[in-house]
């Protein structure tokens, strides 16, 4: 199984970047495939995460209404699409199979298997 994300880069506050988790080895019509992040000196945090064949969505708290997870089957791949970007939301983000759970609104890793290199995003101010 592997994962690929790509699509950071540099953006002003504001502007808008679309990840891509590109997945082979399983297929995201079974699975459910998380997005989460890392900033400098901080813990990893969870962002985002869809179920198998998109049946469902989750977004963390600072991100809700601004991000979008979906997933496309025929290219096996998950997308985050980030709009209105804040400088607090530079850090590089991961994906992450298979699955997503949640505790007390809290994205966990226990069960997350495999993951992607990461994908830096810097968003200046």
């Amino acid at each position: 199984v592997q994962l690929q994300a790509s699509g950071g880069g540099l953006v002003q506050a504001g502007g808008s970047l679309r990840l891509s988790c590109v997945i082979s080895g399983l297929s995201v019509d079974e699975n459910a495939i998380s997005w989460f992040r890392q900033a400098p000196g901080k813990e990893r945090e969870g962002v985002s995460c869809i179920g198998n064949r998109g049946r469902s969505t989750h977004y963390a708290n600072f991100v809700k209404g601004r991000f979008a997870v979906s997933s496309d089957s025929v290219k096996n791949t998950v997308y985050l699409q980030m709009d209105s970007l804040e400088p607090e939301d530079s850090a590089v983000y991961y994906c992450a199979a298979a699955g997503c759970l949640i505790v007390g609104n809290t994205m966990r890793e226990l069960g997350l298997e495999y993951w992607g290199k990461g994908t830096q995003v810097t968003v200046s101010s």
